[in-house]
């Protein structure tokens, strides 16, 4: 044992028995702590506490939404002390380090200091520290060198900062720490205001993202730094009450609910300030908050504490729609031009499109859900064309259709020899085929159990391990999956990962089936006008067949809809296509048409539907052959003035003819089959 760890030691064993230390009041606190409540020995030199990959990822997933807020905020940070020699750390409510920035280079030094992915830094296993000692406090502080408890830990410096939750509960610890550091506490008072400030803003960014369906209230001492810089934040209905608030507004309203209420707790807890009103902790109501928005001059937008009257500024941010107050939709120029092009004047289409376009540019995972067929690897191709990868690969990935036993190489890739028959030069592999760019998993709910754990881990770790070689490659993806499976009921089946579930899906959006939308006849328009006959000139719909489309179900969607018309292309005899080029489940399915000619209509304006051209098990007994008969009979057999009566091509006619068996007879109007 070092000369400074068995000094440190006899310090700690003093200050147990009470002797007086030079130690700031909240390190003494913890050392009795650690003692008395955690029963720890001081003279015991702790390893550092590193969970199973298997429990952090448990910790990992259960983070998983705050963890994608608070990123930026943690590497925005990290860019501020780059080449300081310090590492982050992000930790759950526990002290579980579920998210780590540091120096590749100092990786070992780093894991043996416990300052590293998965370490319990929580008071009762390690002592006083940083992020501990902060969980107990709920205060941001600075542990410095031989502040800690554990003397193996006395070369470190940590800083950290508490956030919390928009209803005032712990949610992370957010710590900044480095192996080596002058020696002197004050040099890292400027590292405490860093984190505290970021704490802050990770504390905003998460309740903006939670209630941003709802008012957003910002206030600050300072005219010139609310729109910016506010100091407190609070999220409120519709009806005037507190939904959340980060963690300075909190402690604003315990103060003035403690300052107003006579005998109240200085201490109120949160849960009793959620549900409140706004005006009994402001001279205002909810229907005071459009005014205090950024078009009024920031000095302008006074508002006063209700109890003890102390001025602040206000801005506030409007709900996307409130009861009453419809706000108009976007223009679908507003979009950006891939994703616009999925649609035209469809409510549901363009609320998906406008929810995706505010993903485009985020890292978070998405979810495309829907019923086979509706678009979902169009949308997921929309959303990568739209965003900053679009110069990068989409590397579309189809889950189901993957050999169970060539999967992980085709996923993940392999080196040259790696198993027998294994391509001479290696594979790549999908994944880091799509470096950069964006993974599209088709299908994942049908992607087998197994597959699903190592995908997990390259989802969490952003890294991919390529059979035949031990060190992982780092890879930066953004992955759109898609299913039409309901993965809740798979999860409840067994049939698939609730942690890969919770993974993938930061964002959910949800295709409408084809049946529901409205832009039909513009969608029939558009895969028309990409189709030519063998001469190049382009095809139209009749009005028939245009009606037989409009009246069918699509159980099929989008694809459906796409291989009828392919047919009818395929089928017509010229650039029209008529009802009978259809594909046969969908020609008698023209509502509305007339059954005869009209008088003084063209002859091609009457269209006769056949209960013969229906499925089997909707056609009547007659299957149209009676009806048919009856119009020849009445055209003396002539089955050109036959075809004009129906609105249809001779063609046509002799076609069902042959199907029924008819044989035109003129010589006394006998009929022979």
């Amino acid at each position: 044992m070092r000369r400074e760890q068995a000094a440190h030691i006899d310090e700690l064993v003093r200050a147990a028995g009470g002797a007086a230390t030079r130690r700031d009041a909240v390190i003494q606190e913890s050392w009795r702590r650690c003692v008395s409540e955690h029963h720890l020995d001081p003279e015991v030199l702790r390893e550092p506490c590193i969970i199973t990959a298997t429990r952090l990822r448990e910790h990992q997933d259960a983070m998983e939404e705050f963890t994608h807020t608070a990123r930026f905020g943690v590497e925005t940070l990290y860019r501020q002390v780059a080449g300081l020699g310090y590492v982050l750390l992000l930790t759950d409510a526990k002290g579980i380090t579920v998210d780590f920035i540091g120096d590749p280079t100092f990786d070992n030094n780093l894991m043996r200091a416990g300052l590293y992915l998965g370490a319990d830094w929580n008071e009762q296993h390690a002592g006083t520290c940083a992020v501990g000692t902060c969980i107990h406090t709920g205060e941001a502080l600075v542990v410095h060198q031989t502040d800690h408890f554990d003397a193996t830990h006395i070369p470190l410096t940590c800083t950290a900062a508490p956030v919390y939750d928009p209803f005032g509960a712990l949610a992370a610890v957010l710590d900044i720490s480095a192996l080596r550091s002058p020696e002197p506490k004050e040099s890292q008072f400027l590292a405490l205001q860093f984190v505290k400030g970021v704490a802050n803003k990770i504390e905003t960014a998460n309740l903006v993202n939670r209630f941003r369906r709802e008012w957003i209230v910002k206030l600050a001492a300072s005219p010139e730094f609310v729109d910016v810089e506010p100091s407190y934040v609070l999220a409120v209905d519709g009806a005037g009450r507190l939904l959340g608030f980060n963690n300075a507004a909190r402690q604003l309203l315990l103060r003035e609910a403690a300052g107003r209420v006579a005998g109240i707790a200085a201490g109120l807890a949160a849960p009793g300030l959620v549900g409140r009103r706004l005006g009994e902790f402001f001279q205002l109501e909810v229907d005071d908050l459009p005014r205090f928005s950024h078009a009024l001059p920031a000095a302008q937008r006074l508002v006063r504490l209700a109890g003890s009257g102390t001025p602040l500024f206000a801005a506030t941010l409007a709900p996307p729609s409130r009861p009453g107050r419809p706000i108009a939709e976007p223009a679908a120029a507003a979009l950006p031009a891939p994703l616009a092009a999925l649609f035209r004047d469809d409510p549901a289409m363009r609320q998906v499109a406008t929810r995706a376009a505010k993903l485009v540019n985020t890292q978070m995972s998405l979810l495309i859900t829907g019923e086979t067929g509706s678009g979902k690897e169009y949308l997921a191709k929309a959303i990568h064309a739209a965003g900053a990868r679009a110069a990068r690969p989409f590397v579309p990935v189809n889950c189901a259709a993957l050999p169970e036993t060539l999967v992980e190489g085709e996923l993940f890739g392999y080196e040259a020899g790696a198993f027998t028959g294994a391509a001479a030069r290696g594979k790549k592999g999908l994944v880091l085929e799509a470096d950069g760019g964006t993974l599209f998993l088709d299908e994942i709910g049908d992607m087998p159990l197994p597959l699903q754990t190592r995908l997990l881990r390259v989802l969490a770790e952003h890294e991919v391990t390529p059979l035949g070689r031990s060190k992982p490659v780092p890879v930066n993806i953004r992955v759109i999956a898609a299913t039409h499976r309901d993965l809740v009921d798979e999860i409840k089946a067994g049939r698939f990962r609730e942690d890969l579930y919770f993974r993938i899906s930061g964002a959910v959006l949800a295709l409408p089936a084809l049946r529901e939308r409205r832009d039909l006849d513009w969608l029939v328009s558009r895969l028309i006008a990409g189709r030519c006959d063998a001469g190049g000139a382009r095809f139209s719909l009749s009005e028939a067949a245009r009606a037989a489309l409009a009246a069918h179900g699509w159980p099929g969607n989008i694809r459906e809809l796409a291989n009828a018309l392919d047919y009818a292309c395929a089928v017509a005899e010229s650039g029209m296509i008529g009802l009978d080029d259809l594909p046969d489940r969908l020609q008698g399915l023209a509502p509305g048409l007339a059954s005869g000619r009209a008088a003084g209509a063209a002859p091609q304006a009457a269209v006769r539907v056949w209960p013969s051209d229906l499925p089997c098990a909707l056609a009547g007994p007659s299957n149209g052959r009676e009806e048919l008969i009856a119009v020849l009979a009445a055209q003396g057999w002539n089955v050109s003035a036959a075809a004009r009566e129906l609105g249809l091509d001779r063609t046509t006619v002799h076609r069902r003819m042959r199907r029924f068996g008819l044989v035109a007879q003129r010589q006394g109007g006998s009929l022979a089959s």
